[in-house]
């Protein structure tokens, strides 16, 4: 795993397909705003059922995770002040949480297929993002 950081703040985070860790094993910090975490357990493994609790909680900012299940793309990282910062390439199996600063992708294989997952509610393009 690797975190990217600039100036103290958590830019992305990348879980490579060979960093899975049996057990449950969140790999973003418990005070972060955007919650990500993998799960590796055996044939017969009973969670136990639950109910999420209302709970007023503050997030700022509507960020994301990606996860690339067919084919690859490029992500490019960006400071808070748009400025380049880092490119990398996810394939197959991997997955990148985004907290601060900014990113763009390029895909790179046709049929590529991306799961991304974000905090919501969505109120629409302009109120959520500033394009560059």
């Amino acid at each position: 795993m690797q975190v990217i950081e600039h100036e103290g703040q958590i830019i992305s985070i990348i879980h490579r397909d060979e960093d899975w860790k049996e057990g449950l094993d969140f790999i973003t910090p418990d005070d972060l705003f955007v919650q990500v975490g993998t799960w590796w357990y055996d044939k017969g493994r009973v969670l136990a059922r639950h109910i999420h609790k209302d709970y007023d909680r503050s997030a700022r900012r509507t960020q994301e995770s990606v996860y690339v299940k067919r084919g690859s793309m490029k992500v490019t990282l960006y400071t808070e002040t748009r400025e380049p910062l880092q490119e990398y390439i996810l394939n197959v199996g991997d997955l990148a949480v985004f907290a601060y600063g900014g990113h763009g992708y390029e895909i790179l294989e046709d049929g590529t297929q991306i799961i991304e997952s974000k905090n919501g509610p969505f109120i629409d393009v302009d109120t959520d993002k500033v394009k560059f």
